[in-house]
């Protein structure tokens, strides 16, 4: 699929998106490497942020759906695995020359940064992950949303997708907006306590395919996604 196919099947489906609008093509440069990206915005109160198409994406490409995390992304902490799995969707996506990146405004699994350093602060007061912190603060564990973000791909024209993620709900909102999901997991190591038990964490409380960590582990298996199964 080349980019002006790409910007013409987008323009086709922006019903689905108010108040959209497109960016580029440019050059990007990262890491020494050039490719080329168009840029879609996608806005919605809750579930919104923006679609970036690099090179000529095909009708195969490689995905990552990512989630605002500013600790991660912008200042490398060693406590989540969002900044490395960013970073390596984006190096796969350029070795390739082509691919999709939608970034989302969903920090803190959406319920913002304050929220999220709230949930910290009373994980260091009781000893327990930010999923049950969350809990304890009266919010739900994962307010996000990835219906905006399936519908945003699929209006690329894409009936299937390689998609790099280690979240079923990822996978599964794809599947439902009629894209075949082909999961690229993503395997990430983290040096601090904190990050190795907040990964088991992820691991137990939503299903991600994260490898069992011995050290930290509470007995239970990790579990996976495919299509038409149902939590």
């Amino acid at each position: 699929m080349q980019g002006l196919n790409v910007i013409a099947d987008f323009d086709s489906s922006l019903g689905g998106f108010a108040g959209a609008s497109y960016g580029g093509p440019h050059i990007f440069s990262r890491k020494g490497r050039q490719i080329r990206v168009s840029v879609f915005e996608l806005p919605d109160p809750r579930d919104g942020g923006c679609m970036l198409a690099f090179g000529d994406i095909g009708c195969h490409p490689l995905v990552r759906i990512h989630s605002r995390c500013l600790y991660g992304d912008a200042l490398g902490s060693d406590d989540c695995d969002c900044g490395q799995e960013l970073e390596r969707s984006m190096d796969l996506i350029q070795a390739e020359g082509a691919g999709v990146l939608v970034y989302l405004e969903q920090e803190g699994r959406g319920a913002g940064l304050a929220w999220k350093a709230r949930g910290y602060r009373v994980g260091e007061m009781f000893g327990i992950d930010t999923f049950d912190s969350y809990r304890r603060l009266g919010l739900r564990v994962d307010s996000r949303h990835y219906d905006v973000a399936a519908r945003a791909v699929r209006a690329l024209g894409l009936t299937r997708v390689r998609l790099l993620t280690n979240n079923p709900d990822k996978c599964r909102a794809l599947a439902e907006a009629g894209i075949e999901v082909d999961p690229v997991p993503l395997t990430i190591t983290l040096a601090s306590p904190r990050g190795k038990r907040y990964l088991q964490a992820k691991r137990v409380h939503r299903h991600h395919t994260i490898p069992v960590d011995d050290q930290v582990d509470n007995g239970r298996r990790r579990t996976w996604w495919w299509p038409g199964r149902r939590r």
